[in-house]
């Protein structure tokens, strides 16, 4: 069942120009296609859109039950991708994907950590390396997202794809060898070169020439 509706109309022309009216009047542009479907232009409002990807705790993986054109009406469709004006953030096309509910599908699903890793006490860095997992299940069995106890990992410890636990009736598709998150040691500062130091790299070895004249050690000394 889809969670959200979502009123969409059939547009008969493309191009920018038309683009841009309909974003003057408060619409936007779109596509809806699917696995052996015609893909059909449409207009849609982006406020509606914009309300119930952030009502809904899916997100992208909010699965619409389109309204409007007859075309349309009763299809399932997840948002495939949405184009955003670079300064302002607003919604310019959105791309929807026609489902078969009965059919599975491979998405991304988000992968948030939970917990506080206790390698941190030893000075250990926790590094979330892979932020979300493809699986295939059925669009209607789409998980929110996934959760990693990250607490018992000490300094040198991670955690991988395998570890995650899926629910019944999902199956995973990416690597299961990929690391999602490791607790590493902290980079080794760059020693600090002390006065001395520096002095006694710049003094000449035991029987090199007379000091070269100041513009020259100048120049050494801007070298190193």
């Amino acid at each position: 069942m889809a969670e959200y509706e979502l009123n969409v109309e059939l547009r008969q022309n493309a191009g920018k120009g038309v683009a841009r009216k309909l974003r003057a009047a408060g619409r936007i542009p779109g596509v809806c296609y699917g696995a052996g479907a015609e893909t059909l232009h449409i207009q849609l409002d982006p406020a509606a859109l914009e309300r119930a990807l952030r009502a809904s705790s899916a997100g992208i993986n909010t699965l619409f039950g389109l309204a409007g054109a007859s075309e349309l009406r009763g299809k399932s469709v997840l948002v495939k991708e949405l184009q955003r004006d670079p300064v302002k953030g607003s919604l310019l096309h959105a791309d929807l994907y026609a489902v078969d509910l009965t059919r599975e599908i491979e998405v991304a699903v988000p992968l948030h950590l939970t917990g506080t890793a206790i390698g941190l006490m030893s000075g250990g860095i926790v590094d979330h390396q892979l932020r979300e997992i493809q699986v295939s299940c059925l669009p209607g069995a789409i998980p929110e997202s996934f959760h990693l106890d990250v607490t018992a990992l000490e300094v040198g410890d991670s955690l991988h794809v395998r570890d995650v636990a899926l629910p019944a009736g999902v199956t995973l598709v990416s690597d299961p060898d990929l690391s999602v998150v490791s607790v590493v040691a902290p980079a080794k500062a760059e020693e600090e070169v002390t006065p001395e130091a520096a002095a006694a790299a710049a003094a000449p070895a035991e029987g090199a020439a007379a000091a070269a004249p100041a513009e020259g050690a100048a120049a050494e000394k801007e070298k190193k």
